[in-house]
């Protein structure tokens, strides 16, 4: 410094920093709203068929999507179920349709009863009679041209045997009989009978026959159906590595 000036200097210091007092950063702003997307207007853009086109394609992509799984989900269990409905419920109620129609009724019914038996029965024969009796006259009764014998001579003369004389004689006739005899009888049965009766010969034919008529198409149709992956066409077309994957 120059002192010749005769002005006293102030030796020069260097001023203390002050300390700056932090200003608080205005608040940010809200963010504005995403721009709302109108979809519409994005897939028409002025052109409604290729829209119409572009919605209906993809409708048809998830449908044909959705009906695939399916479809490969029931195929799995295409044979399962053609066993269960075709063999055991439509084959079974055919069957036994036609069993039932073929079938018989064999048993043994055992009677026990008391059968009245009440009719007429005409009686006609020839009756041989051959016997002494005693018979008693019930009225008087002429004898003519009798012959007695008296002390040993024979005396012709008419007789007439009183009412209730006792005559012993001998009887050898030929009595004809010809009469109708009333009979009430009451007769116990007991038998044990067989009985062997067809059902196709009976009333129960008709609705059998009707039943098993109703089933035939059904069960036609399913016996026509493959019973495993062996027997499906295009498996014998070099694709049988498939089959046996799909299908195990």
């Amino acid at each position: 410094m120059n002192q010749s000036s005769g002005i006293p200097l102030k030796p020069l210091t260097r001023p203390r920093p002050q300390k700056e007092t932090p200003v608080p950063a205005p608040a940010a702003a809200p963010a504005p709203p995403p721009p709302r997307r109108d979809w519409l207007p994005y897939l028409w853009r002025g052109k409604p068929l290729p829209a119409l086109w572009t919605i209906a394609s993809v409708l048809s992509v998830i449908v044909n999507a959705i009906l695939i799984a399916l479809l490969l989900g029931l195929g799995r269990q295409l044979f399962t179920l053609k066993g269960l409905v075709g063999d055991r419920l439509i084959g079974g109620l055919y069957g036994n349709f036609v069993k039932m129609d073929n079938a018989h009724i064999v048993t043994t019914i055992t009677v026990s009863d008391t059968i009245t038996v009440k009719d007429t029965i005409p009686v006609v024969f020839d009756l041989p009679l051959k016997q002494d009796t005693e018979v008693v006259l019930v009225r008087d009764t002429s004898v003519k041209n009798a012959t007695i014998y008296l002390n040993g001579q024979a005396v012709p003369l008419d007789l007439v045997l009183k009412k209730g004389t006792a005559l012993n004689i001998s009887l050898d006739m030929s009595v004809p009989v010809n009469k109708k005899i009333t009979v009430e009888l009451n007769v116990p049965v007991n038998l044990k009978v067989p009985v062997d009766i067809p059902l196709n010969q009976t009333q129960l034919h008709e609705p059998f026959a009707g039943l098993r008529s109703v089933v035939e198409p059904y069960q036609s149709i399913l016996a026509g159906l493959p019973s495993s992956w062996e027997q499906i066409k295009p498996c014998n077309l070099g694709t049988q590595w498939f089959c046996k994957w799909y299908f195990k």
